[in-house]
């Protein structure tokens, strides 16, 4: 399993996830890129996403839903912050509704993704930053850990084929 370790911290709002794959960095990189290849691995296996809008750019703004096993969908959204391409992108990532309008009720997370080398393979680093701990353990009761685990465990697949 890529995930190699998951740290929850309430008192700086973060959540971190390490993960590994026997891919070199430039390809992960793609995957994040590529909305077609992100469909494959953002969510988890039972939630496919579509992305609909992926402008992985400073300022560009990439919206998504995922679809549940009933049909139900749920919609989320980026706005872009930083790229340093293949190396690390930052970027907010919150709740909408399905038109893709922000929900205020829900927390939004200030996100980190880095890549780099290590020993031949691909460390991705994954920080999301809460404005609150309540945030924080809002999506914590909601399954975040599980459901980005399971969502970033579908990579090595992807790279692999």
């Amino acid at each position: 399993m890529p995930v190699i370790d998951v740290t929850q911290d309430l008192d700086t709002r973060t959540l971190t996830i390490t993960a590994e794959f026997a891919a070199p960095v430039e390809r992960i990189w793609r995957i994040y890129a590529d909305p077609r290849q992100l469909e494959k691995v953002w969510g988890p296996p039972t939630y496919p996403a579509t992305f609909v809008d992926h402008d992985l750019t400073p300022g560009g703004r990439v919206t998504y839903y995922m679809t549940g096993p009933e049909g139900e969908k749920f919609a989320g959204y980026w706005k872009v912050t930083a790229v340093d391409e293949p190396r690390t992108f930052s970027f907010e990532d919150g709740f909408a509704d399905l038109d893709f309008q922000p929900n205020p009720d829900l927390p939004v997370s200030t996100n980190v993704y880095t890549f780099s080398e290590h020993d031949g393979r691909t460390r991705a680093t994954y920080v999301s930053t809460y404005e609150t701990a309540d945030g924080l353990q809002k999506v914590l009761e909601m399954g975040v850990i599980e459901g980005a685990s399971a969502a970033i465990n579908q990579i090595d697949e992807l790279v692999a084929s």
